[in-house]
């Protein structure tokens, strides 16, 4: 018996010897200082995952960090405006977070979805961005499903997305994603495995800056509580697209759910059950938020920025330059190779066409390819139903299908949108 006693001590002392050692060699290989002080002198102190993070040798230099959020909708080209700024060496990227959150409420008992309005699912994707602001990805476990097992997941969403988490040392084998960018999302899993969220949250506390893409938002009033928290220095970069193109974006990339859109371009005529709800209320959100970045709230002084997708992808380097100078970030060569190899496809690839989230294409090209695709009929409805949208943001409307189809016109005026600096 006493043998036996003797022998799990030792077990056990060995075990620690193990991991203090595994973790005094991950923060060593780690290529900058740990950020977010508050979060190892508050709860996570008492929490062993983070234990381990906050002692002395891990507290950090005190510097200018960036929270950076692209608030957008789907199919308004935030997959390639986000990329501008995954490919920043500094920046720990998060593509679409909260659609585990989303999933997860929609997933839950019919009689809990009936007790949760739109002000419980604002909450819980206000609190789950300050938590991946302050590098705390473990709180992501909440609405992963399956529930990770010992911080472990096979389940996050779009993880190839981001260059931060499929390498090192998230990613032992990942090394310099970079090089690779490919709009691959097998390419990751395979290579990596699955993915550590305690890993994960140290590379994000290793880097300088946070940036996140959200498309599950609604308004950008919804930010507000954010933006006001004094342990962020939020930013928020707000893109923007042609409604039209939007649709014609989500009739290609979500066949199944624009089926009757589809019929009705495909025939001219419109179906009896067609739905128009889903754009009328991207517009009037797009024009909502629109409206109140440019009104320059005390809330957003400094905070918003307003772009324009057809803008950026005439001229990409122009607009990352001003994206990139409004969070007061230098943009690096490493954007700018990016930019070169990305915005000059001949727009025919494969992974133009099959990829749901390609971010490689003919950019001038594919701003107003929407006008080949719509019949006029649809253009004209949505000209109707978000007509203020379209003239607050500089897009101008057709009124015959030749005029549609004139690619030599184009529909965007020439704005200047200006952040709110003072």
């Amino acid at each position: 018996m006493e043998c036996s006693w003797k022998t799990v001590l030792l077990l056990v002392c060995a075990s620690l010897g193990v991991q203090y050692t595994a973790i005094r060699t991950l923060r060593d290989s780690l290529s900058g200082p740990c950020q977010g002080t508050y979060r190892c002198q508050t709860r996570h102190h008492r929490d062993s995952r983070w234990r381990a993070l906050c002692d002395d040798s891990w507290m950090p230099v005190e510097s200018p960090r960036k929270h950076i959020l692209l608030f957008a909708t789907t199919r308004s080209g935030s997959s390639f405006t986000g990329q501008l700024l995954n490919q920043h060496p500094g920046i720990f990227y998060v593509f679409e977070p909260l659609y585990h959150v989303q999933q997860a409420f929609t997933n839950s008992s019919s009689r809990l979805r009936r007790t949760l309005d739109r002000r419980a699912l604002l909450g819980a994707y206000r609190d789950l961005l300050l938590n991946l602001y302050t590098c705390d990805l473990h709180f992501m476990e909440n609405y992963i499903r399956p529930e990770p097992r010992d911080h472990v997941t096979s389940s996050y969403f779009r993880r190839s997305s981001s260059h931060a988490l499929c390498s090192p040392p998230v990613c032992s084998e990942g090394g310099d994603v970079a090089a690779s960018d490919l709009p691959d999302e097998t390419w990751c899993p395979k290579k990596c495995g699955a993915l550590n969220l305690t890993l994960a949250s140290m590379s994000c506390l290793s880097r300088e800056h946070v940036a996140i893409k959200t498309v599950r938002v609604p308004e950008v009033g919804d930010l507000r509580t954010l933006t006001e928290d004094p342990r962020l220095d939020l930013k928020i970069i707000h893109l923007v697209r042609d409604p039209r193109a939007i649709l014609a974006s989500r009739m290609m990339a979500f066949s199944d759910q624009f089926r009757a859109w589809k019929i009705w371009n495909a025939t001219g005529r419109q179906p009896r059950y067609v739905d128009l709800t889903q754009i009328t209320s991207t517009c009037k959100d797009m024009a909502a938020s629109a409206e109140t970045g440019l009104q320059r709230p005390a809330w957003l002084r400094g905070r918003y920025l307003l772009v324009r997708y057809e803008d950026l992808a005439f001229k990409p380097k122009d607009k990352a330059t001003e994206i990139y100078r409004f969070v007061g970030l230098e943009m690096e060569d490493r954007v700018r190779l990016w930019i070169a190899k990305n915005t000059n496809s001949n727009g025919s690839s494969p992974s133009e066409w099959n990829y749901r989230y390609s971010t490689t294409r003919d950019s001038r090209a594919t701003a107003e390819s929407w006008r080949r695709r719509l019949g006029f009929d649809i253009v004209r409805t949505v000209q109707n139903l978000c007509n203020d949208t379209l003239a607050l943001l500089g897009y101008k409307q057709v009124h015959s299908a030749a005029e549609l189809r004139n690619l030599s016109h184009s529909l965007v005026e020439h704005r200047t949108f200006q952040p709110v600096t003072w």
